[in-house]
């Protein structure tokens, strides 16, 4: 079953970038916009990132952090990160476990799926894009639903 609004965020650690291990738990109190994507450096995937990276601030200021998650290793994710200045952390999923707990999966579960949930402080699901294709709408999508969050 996919995770859907209004469930709680399952709870995972996964390796970073940059050799840490993040649990989702490490960011409650604040919101967190998590991402999965299915390549590193690809186009697609490195458009959605540079929009993430680009609008990284605005996250910020909205209380928000931004943390994206594929397949790829966590050497691949240095590099990539370094290669785009992406000033978030990525994590490594491999085997695709942590996708797959939150069904984050596309035509008929069989290949990764671009996935963006919004969780709230509480670990709440809040708002959840799913879309190959669209990929300005994860990040402008998600931005709106954080800043009409923070007026509520």
């Amino acid at each position: 079953m996919p995770v859907k609004v209004g469930d709680t965020a399952p709870d995972f650690t996964l390796p970073a970038q940059d050799g840490s291990s993040v649990s989702l738990t490490n960011f409650r109190g604040q919101a967190v916009v998590l991402y999965f994507y299915p390549k590193d450096d690809t186009p697609g995937c490195t458009a959605e990132s540079c929009g993430f990276r680009d609008q990284y601030e605005v996250f910020k200021s909205n209380g928000a952090e931004v943390i994206g998650v594929s397949g790829d290793s966590a050497e691949s994710h240095q590099k990539f990160a370094a290669k785009y200045q992406l000033p978030f952390t990525l994590l490594s999923d491999k085997g695709d476990q942590v996708r797959k707990l939150y069904g984050a999966t596309a035509a008929f579960g069989l290949f990764p799926g671009r996935v963006t949930y919004v969780i709230d402080s509480e670990g709440v699901v809040q708002y959840v894009f799913d879309s190959m294709f669209n990929f300005k709408g994860h990040v402008e999508e998600t931005l709106k639903t954080l800043q009409s969050l923070n007026k509520g």
